[in-house]
């Protein structure tokens, strides 16, 4: 027989009406990587919180090394030695990654510089040892999201796990940065690591796991070797029906330039060139792809357009209008809607419900309020109408929707930005995290809005979205253009060299 590491048996959790997790068995192996795969909503996360102790389980039982385990918090099952890295990163902006993974010791009060200096030849030995190096004097604020993650993991190393779980982990990384990820994996299991890694995406669970359970509507579909197994079948499991995506196939909808930008000049947070003499135009009904690496001037280029940050030089013209001054407002009032890269951070008000989150950019019109006094009853209304549109599955209106999964807490957001009919969409990364299902109904509305006359600017890192979506791709390098593709013509392979930064034409690095 076999020994598990962790064995949960007819595990049940309920969130009011809503049962997340219905009578599951799980169990994963030391010295194995242990894929959960399913939707948004399908329950892995909640029970994978129940295993790390941020839920308690309302039925069943959970065995750690073959013993039965009381799991009612975090330190419960810290001490149990089971670690969770979350979507969402546990960790405080303004300190150092080092003083991340420290933060909570005994000994940390007493911070002479001998201390530091072993700490950090510490985390640092960790980091190399599980190929997750990242910069352990640099505050958090500073780090990418890749390096977050990595500190992340090496916290919950450092604190002792021998049971790590990873929460969606490939979601906020580009592909380099998750081939990084998988080689971590493969070190974690060679030390006799058991990792159990929440996930959606199939091509990454056929590449680095050994076995895989699939979830559905909260109850347990399927355990089965990867080996033995493809994703077809797994697509079959995970969403109980066929799912087939291709390249979409459309009319020409093109009209009159929409959004220009002329050589525009913007700094980053830490004062280096983030963009630099980059030139574009959307046209209405047109879907215009940006293709690059992360850090190459994407998300300035975002916080440019939609008024969350000032430019040095440059000229952005919208719908015939020259925009004079960084303005979030003026950008709402103008019809310039925007999905973030980090929909938590920059996009969503977690302790709050459905309501309120859905009211952000409207809430002074008349439509929903009068003499400054919001219209309840009507507004409360039209977001239950909104929610039901969009398919958001929520067990209240005003359950917090930092409780929602990450699938339907991006529904939610292009719910609000969709509801006002924008003349231009600023899409970062929209599917993101996102599961089979709700990433083709993400693509749908793309469609529709590009079918309704719309532009949408679409920054994204995953090729394929790109391939299928765009009219135009242009790739973004060291803050500039320095290719374009149309829809018919676009090469997978020569996108992916301008994204290294080789002009494919030139054939020299730039």
């Amino acid at each position: 027989m076999q020994d598990h590491s962790v064995e949960m048996r007819g595990i049940v959790k309920k969130f009011g009406s809503v049962t997340a997790s219905d009578q599951v068995d799980f169990s994963a192996n030391a010295g194995e990587v242990h894929a959960l795969l399913g939707e948004n909503g399908a329950g892995k996360s909640t029970v994978m919180s129940m295993l790390s102790g941020v839920y308690r389980a309302d039925e069943g039982e959970i065995l750690i090394h073959g013993k039965p385990a009381r799991i009612r918090s975090p330190k419960d099952a810290a001490l149990l030695g089971v670690g969770m890295v979350f979507q969402n990163f546990r960790l405080v902006q303004t300190l150092t990654a080092a003083e991340n993974i420290v933060l909570g010791e005994k000994s940390s009060f007493w911070r002479g510089s001998k201390w530091i200096r072993q700490k950090h030849e510490e985390i640092e030995a960790l980091g190399e040892q599980f190929g997750l190096k990242f910069p352990v004097n640099r505050p958090i604020w500073q780090l990418s999201v890749g390096e977050q993650q990595r500190v992340e993991i090496v916290k919950t190393l450092y604190r002792g796990a021998d049971i790590i779980i990873l929460d969606e982990p490939t979601s906020v990384l580009t592909p380099g940065e998750a081939e990084q990820l998988f080689e971590t994996l493969r070190v974690m299991k060679q030390a006799g690591k058991t990792v159990i890694m929440t996930t959606h995406k199939m091509k990454e669970v056929m590449a680095s796991s050994d076995r895989i359970s699939v979830m559905r509507k909260g109850k347990m579909i399927a355990t089965l070797s990867t080996a033995q197994t493809d994703e077809l079948e797994l697509a079959r499991l995970m969403v109980g029906r066929e799912v087939t995506i291709s390249r979409q196939e459309r009319e020409l909808t093109q009209g009159e330039p929409l959004l220009v930008v002329n050589r525009l000049e913007v700094s980053a947070d830490h004062g280096r060139k983030a963009l630099d003499g980059l030139s574009l135009t959307v046209c209405e009904g047109e879907i215009v792809g940006v293709a690059g690496v992360a850090g190459n001037g994407q998300k300035e280029l975002a916080e440019v357009l939609t008024g969350l940050r000032t430019w040095k030089n440059g000229e952005i013209i919208f719908d015939g209008s020259r925009v004079k001054t960084a303005s979030v407002r003026g950008a709402i009032d103008a019809g310039i809607s925007h999905v973030p890269e980090n929909r938590m951070k920059s996009g969503l008000a977690g302790r709050l419900g459905s309501v309120d989150n859905l009211l952000f950019k409207s809430y002074r019109t008349e439509e929903h309020s009068k003499f400054g006094i919001l219209k309840a009853a009507k507004n409360r209304l039209w977001s239950q109408e909104l929610v039901q549109r969009f398919d958001v599955k929520t067990p209240e209106l005003d359950t917090p929707v930092q409780q929602l999964s990450g699938g339907n807490q991006q529904k939610l957001l292009f719910a609000r930005e969709v509801s006002h009919k924008p003349k231009l969409m600023v899409a970062v990364h929209p599917t993101q995290g996102l599961d089979v299902g709700a990433t083709a109904g993400v693509h749908e509305l793309l469609m529709e809005l590009r079918s309704s006359g719309s532009g949408v600017l679409l920054i994204s890192e995953d090729l394929d979205e790109l391939l299928q979506l765009s009219d135009r791709i242009l790739v973004i390098y060291n803050g500039a253009i320095i290719g374009e593709s149309d829809h018919e013509h676009a090469d997978r392979e020569q996108i992916g060299l301008m994204m290294a930064g080789i002009r494919h034409r030139e054939g020299s690095a730039v």
